[in-house]
């Protein structure tokens, strides 16, 4: 079967997407890969089909056990010859998948890396040809990276055990230039095929919320997001808990994950969330990378992420279907505080040398600060995160707070030149409390016993509130004009645009500082232009049904754009389910009589 023929077939689509069939043609020719995805790309497709294709086993190393039994869930429902092997397996289930391999019985083996360097599994490498070892989540490889897992440095170890080397393809959806430099280097891929289709996931709607009254503010967007699935994200396991009881006391069915919680608990509560027993999953960021829900209509940060790549890849579990969701991150100077002490005590418990870890902890408190950027920056979200990860972007997205946020703009110039101006006489040497207090004409000890009331600055910005200045402060660091030191008392220094500001003629503009509420989409994302609505639910409980009884998820069976599309047409017959999205051979010999049916009694009712 061609690419083509295995993707109608097996996975019910008639067209690639962008780059999928590129990536597809090079492994197939034997080349190496690297591809940049992001989330909802289909970046799996791309090692899965040609795995059907080559001849003998691929090998797809995966980060965690419940990404693993997900996958190959999926993949056993379409009808592929999938199998996983991890420590969660009886040593006879381990031993029949092994054999299953052998025999040819399965294609597609996912592993996790902490398998491959064992006595056992190099044995069996051995009585095997492996056709292709592709790698998932291969930021995991670095550690320039967010999610740094020693064990992906075994994976090269293993290769070269191996008889013949194998095609090698690594796949990642969040990775910074630096980090695909490191991830092709450490892999060592051979002259690879590079693919990045971006990291731009117009389906998902960012806002930022500053404020104190953080629970409030998730009360009135989870009201605004009923019966829908979401995952709210917070720092601390406390806290986990006690949004987990606040959402609980308000009737909302949700449950939690942490790493404080037993292994059997935290897979239960797992299970819950990905079948839809609860809607809300409240966790700690030990929660997501192996979690392959589709149907995600939400993503709420209740603390802002210590970088900009934790943001990006867990504000992307939303809308992996396509269809619409919002990401909402609620900020608190506390926060910055909270992830501070995380990367002091990282650094402290650090194995590396003194050198490196403090190498290490100047660089994720450079990454905090592009991240705390994000929450003043009033361009276009949109545009500052694809600028972090090297895309050029439109400064308006039409879907973020920033640029639905109608409120007032202000000229600044004239503020933002006071400021600078104050930096520069204190010498670039002092942080951001002596900055407003010079400005504001305070009369503390230390600015008295330092001189600091004699500068030509002191005082200029007297009939301007503390909050109003840190506010324009926040401002002109988040736009670069001016910047700040890492160290341990961070100084305010001139940025990159601190020229413009002192010396431009164009006037810089500001959003007036008051506490603005993000715009966020009152409609019920997952019931967006559904013709049929009663159909619709109608199939809803049919797929619960179904999967029930299979044991998987929902979105399993079908996904909610296949049930949307079922609606719309309204298939009378075996090859009108087939033109839908989704529905190949397998399935619909599966499942399709009993969608036929209750489409046919909902229309002779």
């Amino acid at each position: 079967m061609s690419p083509h023929d295995i993707l109608r077939h097996y996975y019910g689509y008639d067209t690639f997407r962008e780059g999928q069939l590129a990536i597809i043609d090079a492994i197939l020719a034997k080349q190496d890969v690297m591809s940049i995805m992001p989330t909802g790309a289909g970046k799996s497709i791309c090692y899965q089909i040609p795995a059907l294709i080559m001849p003998n086993l691929t090998l797809v190393i995966s980060p965690l056990i419940s990404l693993m039994k997900d996958q190959v869930m999926a993949l056993q429902q379409n009808g592929l010859p999938a199998g996983y092997l991890n420590s969660s397996q009886a040593y006879q289930e381990q031993y029949a998948v092994l054999r299953a391999c052998q025999e040819r019985q399965i294609k597609l083996l996912y592993v996790a890396p902490e398998q491959l360097l064992t006595e056992r599994f190099l044995a069996f490498s051995s009585t095997v040809q492996i056709d292709m070892v592709s790698i998932d989540e291969a930021h995991c490889v670095s550690q320039w990276g967010q999610d740094f897992r020693p064990h992906y440095l075994d994976i090269m170890e293993f290769v070269t055990t191996l008889p013949k080397r194998p095609v090698m393809s690594a796949f990642t959806a969040t990775a910074t230039p630096l980090v695909k430099e490191d991830i092709i280097k450490i892999l060592a891929l051979e002259n690879p095929f590079q693919v990045t289709t971006g990291f731009d996931r117009p389906n998902l709607s960012f806002a930022v919320k500053k404020g104190k009254h953080k629970k409030d503010s998730l009360l009135q967007f989870i009201a605004e997001h009923s019966q829908q699935s979401g995952i709210i994200y917070c720092q601390t396991r406390q806290l986990v808990e006690e949004i987990k009881d606040l959402l609980i006391e308000h009737d909302y069915e949700a449950t939690y994950y942490h790493a404080g919680l037993s292994h059997e608990e935290r897979n239960r509560n797992q299970e819950a969330f990905v079948r839809d027993v609860v809607q809300i999953m409240v966790a700690t960021n030990a929660f997501g990378m192996g979690i392959d829900k589709a149907d995600v209509r939400f993503v709420v940060h209740y603390n802002m992420p210590k970088n900009m790549e934790n943001y990006y890849q867990e504000a992307g579990r939303a809308g992996r279907d396509g269809e619409a969701a919002d990401c909402l991150l609620l900020y608190s100077g506390k926060d910055v505080v909270t992830n501070q002490f995380f990367i002091q005590k990282q650094a402290e418990n650090s194995l590396l040398p003194t050198e490196e870890a403090e190498w290490f902890k100047n660089l994720e408190q450079k990454r905090l600060k592009k991240m705390s950027y994000y929450c003043f920056t009033q361009n276009c979200l949109r545009q500052y995160m694809l600028h972090y990860f090297g895309e050029k972007a439109p400064y308006y997205c039409g879907n973020c707070s920033n640029c639905l946020n109608q409120s007032e703009k202000i000229d600044v110039s004239t503020s933002i030149k006071k400021v600078l101006s104050c930096v520069k006489r204190l010498r670039e040497n002092y942080g951001i409390t002596m900055v407003v207090d010079v400005l504001r004409g305070s009369t503390k000890q230390r600015l008295i016993q330092l001189r600091l009331d004699h500068l030509s600055t002191y005082g200029i910005m007297s009939d301007t509130s503390e909050k109003q200045l840190r506010h324009l402060i926040d401002f002109m660091l988040a736009e670069g004009y001016l910047a700040q030191s890492n160290d341990d008392y961070p100084v305010l220094t001139l940025g990159e645009r601190a020229s413009e500001g002192l010396f431009g003629k164009e006037p810089i503009q500001m959003i007036a500082f008051k506490e603005t509420k993000p715009v966020i989409k009152k409609e019920n994302a997952s019931e967006q232009d559904v013709p049929n609505p009663a159909l619709y639910a109608r199939l809803q409980i049919l797929r619960r049904e179904l999967a029930d009884e299979q044991r998987v998820p929902a979105y399993v069976i079908f996904n909610d754009v296949t049930l949307k599309e079922m609606c719309q047409s309204l298939p009378e017959t075996d090859a009108d389910l087939l033109k839908i999205t989704g529905i190949g051979e397998v399935k619909l010999a599966k499942y399709g009589s009993q969608f036929l049916e209750t489409i046919q009694a909902y229309l002779d009712a």
